[in-house]
This record gives C-alpha cells, sequence and structure tokens, in this order.
C-alpha cells in the first residue's frame, strides 16, 4: 500500500459532495497510474472494512463514498434531525417503474399505472430522484425520464444492476414452506373411575 496515495485518497472522497469515480480521482491524480489507484482503493476499502469502524468506503451510484454503517443508524439520526425522505405509495410506483423501464415518457409510466403521474413525476424531479434524459424522436417528442446519480445514492447501489431482481422482490413475499409433521398419536383416553372404585 503506498500511504501516501491512500492518504490523498482519503481526503479528497472525504470532502467531496458527491460519490467520486474512479475516472474522477485518475483526472485530479495524474502523477499516479490508473492501476495503481484501482489498488489503493481496494486496499483502502479492505482496511475501512477490516478496522471495525464507524465507516466504511463503499462504491455508490458509479464512484466512491465514506459511508457510515447501517448498524449505527438509530444513535446518528439522535443526533442528526435530518428530514427523511418519506414515499407515497403513488410516488414508490412511479419511481420503481421509472427505474426499471429507462428510458421512459410519461405516457409510457401513466399507461402502466392507469393514472395520471404529471405531479408525482414533478415532485420526483424537485427531489433530483429522476431527471430528463432527452426528448424521444416520435410525433411531439415526448420529454423522457430516468433516474439520477441521487437515486442510487440514496437507496445506496452501486448502479442499476444492483438493483433487485423481480424474483428476488417476489421471494420477499413468499411464505416460508414448512416441513408437513405427521400427527402424533395419543394414548386412548382413560375412563375416569366412578365413586364406588375409588378407596376410601
Amino acid at each position: 500500500m503506498n500511504p501516501e496515495l491512500s492518504a490523498i485518497l482519503e481526503s479528497l472522497i472525504f470532502t467531496a459532495e458527491s460519490a467520486l469515480s474512479t475516472d474522477r480521482l485518475c483526472e485530479l491524480l495524474d502523477e499516479f497510474d490508473r492501476d495503481e489507484i484501482k489498488s489503493a482503493l481496494s486496499e483502502l476499502v479492505d482496511y475501512h472494512q477490516g478496522r471495525g469502524g464507524g465507516f466504511d468506503l463503499v462504491e455508490v451510484a458509479g464512484g466512491w463514498q465514506f459511508r457510515t454503517r447501517p448498524v449505527f443508524h438509530r444513535f446518528i439520526t439522535r443526533h442528526i434531525k435530518t428530514r427523511a425522505f418519506k414515499f407515497s405509495q403513488s410516488a414508490l410506483e412511479t419511481l420503481a417503474i421509472i427505474a426499471y423501464r429507462q428510458p421512459v415518457t410519461r405516457a409510457e409510466v401513466e399507461h402502466l399505472r392507469g393514472v395520471d403521474c404529471g405531479g408525482v413525476l414533478k415532485t420526483l424531479l424537485e427531489k433530483h430522484l429522476v431527471r430528463i434524459l432527452g426528448k424521444k424522436d416520435i410525433p411531439g417528442r415526448p420529454l423522457i425520464y430516468g433516474t439520477s446519480k441521487e437515486f442510487l445514492e440514496i437507496f445506496g447501489l452501486k448502479d442499476l444492476k444492483s438493483l433487485p431482481t423481480l424474483r428476488e422482490i417476489q421471494a420477499l413475499d413468499e411464505q416460508p414452506s414448512y416441513e408437513r409433521q405427521e400427527e402424533l398419536q395419543l394414548e386412548p383416553e382413560k375412563s375416569l373411575p366412578v365413586e364406588s372404585q375409588l378407596s376410601l
């Protein structure tokens, strides 16, 4: 491990407002070889995981970021009173359709949901979870939408390939299957003694 390079990488990633990609780190550190930077990043990941501290170096949203460990979330929320994202059912459905079907138009989202999505789309755009990718090359040139880098950061995804598959989602709803156990045979009921049989 190159201690100087590791320290530089840590300081750059620590001070960045959002995840820094490997390409961006290589641009910033042109005095170091790309393979050397990739190797140092890999060693830093192992180092932070191995030390068992309060945060790890993780690859998220196509870049590198320090993140607190989920196990300490309840303690962190005592200190930081940030407003958590609260999603309505319609916002979650719309976001899921965009995430899995992107690039997608508003009409395509509304066709899948069966209701108007204008207000929900506007909210998702304002929260920077969705972005406009351009215009579709069809009559009317409707806008096409996709998820943003912030979407990946909020949901802790390395990239869109990290989204759970339909099979993984369905597995969450499945009831666990237990082996059927044979009914135990109980002893035949013994008749209770009548009063005349009781010894006094």
